[in-house]
């Protein structure tokens, strides 16, 4: 029988140690010996199989079918569905909602064969009662309760199949390494595991990861780069809609998102983002005004607002929601210097509604334009939506995706937009809807309020 010696190996400089230690004798750092697994069996050199170089051009590709979810968001943010031998990991915060998605999955593509749903924190009753509640009604999904790693592959060897899920990583051991489950070393090992037995059997894997107070996925950070694919599940409290935002995709783009909405049955698919997200919407209120984003391929128009207030201390606030903070912050000073607005008494506050995040620069048109809205008590007509980058010399940059965002707009009825003059000089006639062409902050406030 082959031989394990456990080492602790530094994570920065390689230092071996025979028990782990809280400070790395070698290069001072504190919390990096990581319990390893030392094989001490010899590799003789008729068991090595030496691969030979192929030219990239005479490499045979052999492209797979792709398994369907059925679900056209979670399809979307995989590239098209489920390549395969793939391994996808999901993280989010408890009680988002990756264990009802991911049993909805298996519910999609239930005649494709078993289905085989591991869980390692609850039991096969708690299981059956959420899938009740969902609608799950599939006698090809296979639900079994252990944390065993070994004990796990063998039960997918027996009954081969076609998907299986593991909820979560951070409680799956393997008896190879003495730590508890969760543990650095664990993870690693269970992980790398997982990988190797997908790439061999062709099996898809899903593997479900906790989350550390900011928001990254917990264990160490060679997980992300031992998967294929990386989601964040992500939401606001008291939002009942979900985001689906991919970090890492080998097999498609990772622009696309998916937007779904918490019901008591479970996920529902949004299938126009920018008609929920607008449903609500004030008219003739002051601060109000539409800004179109794309996510991946597809344009979501959405409302931000800003409120403007004189403060009551000496230095006024600046909170935002849903944006980056610096970039409004840079934003207020452009208006500050470059239009006269005399914002440094005023708290500002600044919302994008429905409990998104938007990083793209091209909502920097439609900050400036909610601030000014407030500031000078009039309202931004409700026909009108805005986009458009915002240098620091008050001009208007150009964006990508044009015409998809002004059909989108038309789309909902909107019936007028303002974007940047050089995106407008390349624009065909756009029907029921008229586009303006501004080339600075001071001519597009002059517009919108004149």
């Amino acid at each position: 029988m082959p031989k394990n010696k456990i080492i602790f190996a530094c994570q920065v400089c390689g230092y071996q140690a025979p028990k782990w230690l809280g400070k790395c004798p070698d290069c001072g750092g504190w919390n990096t010996l990581v319990e390893e697994r030392l094989s001490t069996t010899k590799i003789r050199g008729a068991d090595i199989q030496k691969g030979k170089p192929i030219p990239i051009l005479e490499i045979q590709s052999n492209e797979e079918d792709r398994i369907l979810t059925h679900i056209g968001e979670l399809d979307r943010v995989l590239g098209g569905g489920i390549v395969p031998g793939s391994v996808i990991l999901i993280g989010g915060d408890p009680g988002i909602g990756k264990s009802t998605l991911l049993l909805q999955t298996l519910e999609g593509i239930r005649d494709n064969g078993k289905l085989l749903y591991v869980s390692g924190e609850e039991s096969p009753n708690q299981i059956k009662l959420r899938g009740m509640r969902i609608g799950i009604r599939s006698n090809n999904l296979v639900i079994l309760s252990e944390t065993s790693l070994d004990s796990i592959l063998e039960t997918v060897d027996e009954i081969k199949p076609k998907v299986f899920v593991i909820d979560s990583i951070q409680t799956v051991f393997t008896s190879e390494l003495p730590s508890a489950p969760g543990s650095i070393g664990q993870v690693r090992e269970s992980a790398g595991r997982l990988m190797f037995y997908a790439k061999k059997t062709g099996i898809p894997i899903f593997l479900v990861g906790h989350v550390t107070k900011d928001g990254s996925i917990a264990g160490p950070r060679v997980l992300e780069h031992i998967v294929d694919t990386v989601l964040y599940f992500e939401g606001e409290k008291g939002h009942a809609f979900r985001i689906l935002r991919a970090v890492k995709n080998r097999f498609g783009s990772t622009n696309e998102i998916g937007i779904f909405e918490m019901k008591d049955s479970g996920l529902s698919e949004v299938k126009n983002p920018s008609e929920i997200f607008l449903a609500e919407r004030p008219f003739k209120v002051t601060g109000s005004v539409v800004v179109s984003s794309m996510e991946g391929t597809r344009p979501i128009l959405v409302e931000l607002q800003a409120l403007v207030s004189s403060t009551n201390f000496g230095v006024p606030r600046r909170t935002t929601i849903g944006v980056d903070y610096n970039r409004v912050s840079l934003l207020l000073a452009i208006l500050e210097k470059r239009v006269g607005m005399h914002l440094m008494g005023q708290d500002v506050f600044v919302n994008v509604v429905g409990g998104i995040k938007i990083d793209e620069p091209a909502v920097d048109l439609g900050i400036v334009t909610a601030v000014a809205s407030s500031f000078r008590e009039i309202p931004v007509d409700p026909k009108t939506f805005v986009f458009g980058e915002v240098g620091l010399a008050g001009e208007i940059r150009a964006i990508n995706q044009v015409e998809a965002r002004i059909k989108e707009g038309a789309k909902l009825g909107f019936k007028r937009v303002i974007i940047p003059i050089n995106n407008a000089k390349k624009m065909s006639r756009v029907k029921d809807i008229e586009v303006i062409g501004v080339a600075s902050v001071d001519e597009t406030l002059e517009i919108l309020f004149r």
